[in-house]
């Protein structure tokens, strides 16, 4: 019996958390279904599917996810004719954020036209998600999945035998979740760890923690790949200024792990103590039970049995997100059947509904509500450990830029981090997990800090390259690295040029590095005019009109023309709500100036040189 098959890309979460929903959607209406991500799936059995659902987000700089990369390489074989994907119906629905104009929806976009081009036939129109509209992505989601059963009952009524709204109850659903837990006599199990190092010991207890979770995110990231020890912990703005903008300097503690400029550090964050042990207290849990956790249709018993038994205090304090992350709608459904106050299941059963859905936001995500303040609120609500395992965030790594060279400092590692707070729509003080623990960590005090180090979006450039630099506010981070490690190499080499563009509110309150810039612009330094490079800062609220980094660089529009000529490569770096875009117009506004071409024709030129792999940007939200 063919089965509706969902085929998800993921990076931070939510293609999931949708193919998820989708595959319980269908599971309601009697649908067969099978839900894989697409790494898991064989691309060339794609025509003998009846009707696939692909859920898929877009990355970086439009790039597809990294479970997808396999499958979409297979879809651009050429040998695939235009029948290839004859009588198979799909549909599409991309996640994305429109805060990243140009690259917004790209993947899913890009993956609905190859499946029509390969002779697939489409089951209702591409769904886009978006994390800015004030619902979220659920806004355009609800209304799709509606679409989507209406045009699936007509094209393959045999998927749903009893038409597109009769919904089995839930109650017959409920009852299992995915995850199951043994629980082991903690007499053998307490000696384990005494005789290794503390090291040791922290690297096996965070690493089984986060191996058993069933979350799929936590599976590439379960030992940590090395430990840091902070050293330095610096803010480098004015006090009380409105930001809080810290430089911290780690040591590595065991041994030092090579990596280059422009690659990315990935830290733990450490949970407050109080919040886990008042969301085991409040989950009625023992904290010094030694537990292990599989899926319950796991068949391998010996995949079991090789697992390790960790504390469960120590397995909610390193996989679990307690008291950071906001839970998702399913969440707030299975929590309504396990509410015995009649007015708390009616409220959650109402924010799990579509109708509820906007109340929801404004409760939950746009409030950043919590796993545990959510417990709080519905005091009646006794869930199964098994069903909070399976539905609590996972908690999950922090990346930062690199803002050192190993040239220059070789056992240490530097960051720049904005420490993050903000004030909820209810007037409520909420700060960031990794941030505000990383800047209340005392040097003195030796805390290990868990860490992984990968590649970015920045390529380390050879000494030989040009280079126009573009990274307003803590967007400089990569840079420091960058001006760092070819100031090392100017010792031994010629070395190109570097110009560097760099923005903040005020001179005096957040000029971040300040020292740092200027020295290496004067005397010949890297960033100097001397050496055909140059530093220029553009301070927005210092005077009464507002000035940003791409007012300076149509200031020296024809020197950042000459460096392009020359061969530079372009790394921009930031915030990503406007500042790319605006970075971007900026450049083709100067292209077309100083080169005397149309404004289409410098738009054409840019896209070539981001082909040709030098035009690089790094955002964040």
């Amino acid at each position: 019996m063919h089965k509706l098959l969902i085929l998800y890309a993921t990076q931070t979460g939510n293609a999931l958390d949708v193919a998820e929903r989708l595959s319980r959607e269908a599971e309601r209406r009697a649908c067969p279904v099978g839900l894989l991500s697409l790494d898991q799936y064989d691309p060339s059995l794609l025509p003998q599917e009846q009707a696939v659902i692909f859920v898929v987000s877009t990355t970086g700089q439009g790039d597809t996810p990294d479970s997808m990369k396999v499958f979409w390489r297979y879809l651009l074989q050429r040998n695939l004719g235009r029948h290839w994907l004859k009588g198979v119906s799909y549909a599409v629905f991309g996640l994305g954020d429109s805060g990243y104009q140009k690259y917004n929806q790209f993947v899913a976009k890009k993956l609905d036209k190859r499946l029509m081009d390969l002779g697939g036939t489409a089951i209702v129109e591409r769904g886009l998600g978006d994390d800015q509209h004030p619902s979220g992505y659920e806004a355009s989601l609800d209304p799709w999945m509606s679409s989507l059963w209406r045009m699936l009952n007509m094209i393959k009524p045999q998927f749903l035998p009893n038409g597109p709204d009769a919904v089995i109850q839930d109650a017959v659903l409920i009852d299992q979740p995915k995850v199951q837990i043994t629980y082991h006599n903690s007499e053998n199990l307490e000696s384990r760890f005494s005789s290794t190092s503390d090291l040791t010991c922290l690297s096996i207890q965070i690493g089984s923690a986060r191996s058993v979770h069933p979350g799929k995110a936590l599976s590439d990231r379960s030992t940590p790949g090395c430990f840091l020890k902070m050293v330095n912990n610096l803010p480098l703005t004015r006090s009380n200024f409105g930001k809080d903008v810290r430089h911290f300097e780690f040591e590595f503690v065991s041994h030092a792990l090579q990596y280059e400029i422009g690659d990315v550090l990935e830290i733990l964050p450490g949970q407050d103590s109080a919040a886990v042990d008042a969301f085991i207290q409040r989950c009625n849990l023992d904290p010094d039970s030694f537990i292990t956790v599989s899926p319950r249709e796991m068949d391998d018993h010996n995949a079991h049995d090789s697992r390790i038994p960790v504390k469960l205090r120590t397995f909610v304090e390193f996989s679990m997100d307690v008291a950071s992350a906001s839970p998702r709608r399913y969440f707030f459904e299975v929590m309504s059947f396990f509410a015995t106050a009649e007015h708390e299941r009616e409220r959650l059963k109402y924010f799990a509904s579509p109708e509820g859905r906007d109340d929801l936001y404004q409760y939950n995500q746009k409030e950043r509500r919590t796993v545990l303040e959510v417990l709080e609120d519905f005091p009646s609500v006794k869930m199964p450990f098994e069903w909070l395992v399976q539905l609590v965030p996972p908690l999950k790594p922090r990346a930062f830029s690199i803002s050192s060279s190993q040239s220059a400092l070789p056992s240490q590692v530097h960051l720049t981090v904005n420490v993050v707070s903000w004030t909820t729509p209810y007037k409520r003080k909420k700060k960031g997990l990794c941030s505000s623990w990383l800047a209340a960590l005392d040097p003195c005090d030796g805390i290990l800090v868990p860490a992984w180090f990968h590649k970015g979006l920045l390529p380390a450039p050879s000494p030989s390259l040009p280079l126009i630099l573009v990274g307003p506010g803590t967007g400089c981070a990569p840079f420091r690295g960058f001006v760092e490690e070819r100031a090392v190499q100017s010792r031994t080499t010629a070395t190109a040029p570097i110009m560097f563009f760099f923005g903040c509110w005020n001179e005096e309150g957040d000029f971040l590095y300040r020292d740092f810039w200027l020295s290496h612009s004067q005397n010949k330094g890297v960033l100097s005019e001397a050496k055909g490079g140059g530093f220029y800062v553009a301070f927005s609220r210092d005077q009464p009109q507002k000035v940003y980094v791409q007012h300076k660089m149509r200031e020296h529009s024809q020197r950042i023309w000459n460096l392009l000529a020359e061969g530079a490569a372009v790394y921009i770096a930031g915030s990503s709500t406007k500042m790319p875009a605006d970075v971007t117009s900026a450049f083709e506004e100067i292209i077309s100036k100083e080169n005397g071409v149309s404004r289409e024709d410098a738009v054409r030129w840019l896209r070539a040189l981001e082909r040709c792999g030098k035009y690089h940007i790094e955002a964040w939200s």
